[in-house]
Order: structure tokens, then C-alpha cells, then sequence
């Protein structure tokens, strides 16, 4: 469970060039584009966001461009989860790959406002207000998914299973395995 931490609230279809506009995609710096994150949209973000931080929008988050830059720029700037009503599929996985926790959640989102100090709980999927006494739930992520999130996205948790010596990897049988059109008995 998470800390609760102030909430940053954004409206509907927030696209990739409000989160970080693309004047800044000359570099893939994360340090950088935390420095300009969301500043189109709420130019005081990166200067007062603090470490856990949660933004809190409404539908289709993360929608236009398909730049990774987004995530890695909220991500960066100390924001410890997005909730939204429902986010743009390529921010969604882009999200899921840089290891940045994202929640989808309808109620929280219309009720949450800026400033409320809210502590999310990603094994149960519970958001809590906790400014409002309110509790909400998610989805939770498959533990798969929180894998790839607590190891700080895709790439570091493939390089984690390359690491690990086969005697000590589940033993699921890789697709190779698999006869050509048929399943697993």
C-alpha cells in the first residue's frame, strides 16, 4: 500500500503533447522532460509535484501521439500512479513498459479532486481518498503486470528472467514447446 499522497486532477483526453510537449522531444533525458511535464497544461506541475504524488484524470488519458516520452516524463517527475477513467491503449501499455502503475477507475477519477491525499493499494485495486473518506476500486493489475511494474518496466524485468538460472524459473513451457496448432495437454 502506498502512502497517501497528494492528488494532481486533470480533465478528459490530457494527449501525450500536453504531457510532455513535443518542443522537448529532442531528448529522451528523463530527468529533462520531467522538467517540462504537463507544463501546457498546468505550467507550476514539475516545480511543486513531489516524490509519490498521484495525477487523478478523466477519460482518455494519454491519447494523441504514441511516444513513450509521456510516461517516462510523469514517471520521472515523482508521480507514483495515474488513475484515470480510462486511458488511450498505447499510453496504457507504454505505461505498463516503463514500469509507471496505472489504474482505471471511473468513480475515482470523477470524484477525486486536486490536492486530496489519496493511497492506492495495487495487489487489491483499492484507491483510497483518504482526504474524503471514500474508498474506490480498480482492477487490480494480473501479478504478471505488477512484475513488470515493480521491476521498473518490461525491459529491466526480461533482463531479471535472463538473469535467473532455468532451475529456479517457473517452469511454464515456452511457445517453442508447443506443437504447431495445438495446445498444451
Amino acid at each position: 500500500m502506498k502512502q497517501g499522497r497528494r492528488a494532481w486532477k486533470y480533465p478528459d483526453n490530457v494527449d501525450t503533447d500536453v504531457i510532455v510537449p513535443a518542443r522537448y522531444l529532442t531528448t529522451s533525458d528523463p530527468a529533462e522532460l520531467a522538467a517540462h511535464c504537463m507544463e501546457d497544461i498546468d505550467p507550476d506541475f514539475a516545480s511543486h509535484v513531489a516524490q509519490g504524488d498521484i495525477i487523478v484524470a478523466g477519460e482518455n488519458f494519454g491519447c494523441g501521439s504514441s511516444r513513450e516520452h509521456a510516461p517516462i516524463a510523469i514517471k520521472a517527475s515523482g508521480v507514483s500512479c495515474v488513475i484515470a477513467a480510462s486511458f488511450a491503449r498505447i499510453f496504457y501499455r507504454n505505461a505498463i513498459n516503463i514500469g509507471l502503475p496505472i489504474l482505471e477507475c471511473a468513480d475515482a477519477a470523477a470524484e477525486i479532486k486536486g490536492g486530496d491525499m489519496v493511497s492506492v493499494d495495487f495487489e487489491t485495486g483499492e484507491i483510497y481518498n483518504l482526504t474524503r473518506g471514500a474508498r474506490y476500486r480498480a482492477a487490480p493489475f494480473p501479478p504478471f503486470v505488477r512484475d513488470i511494474v515493480a521491476a521498473g518496466g518490461l525491459i529491466p524485468y526480461i533482463a531479471a528472467k535472463l538473469r535467473t538460472p532455468k532451475s529456479a524459473a517457473p517452469s511454464a513451457p515456452l511457445a517453442e514447446d508447443t506443437p504447431q496448432g495445438g495446445t498444451l495437454q
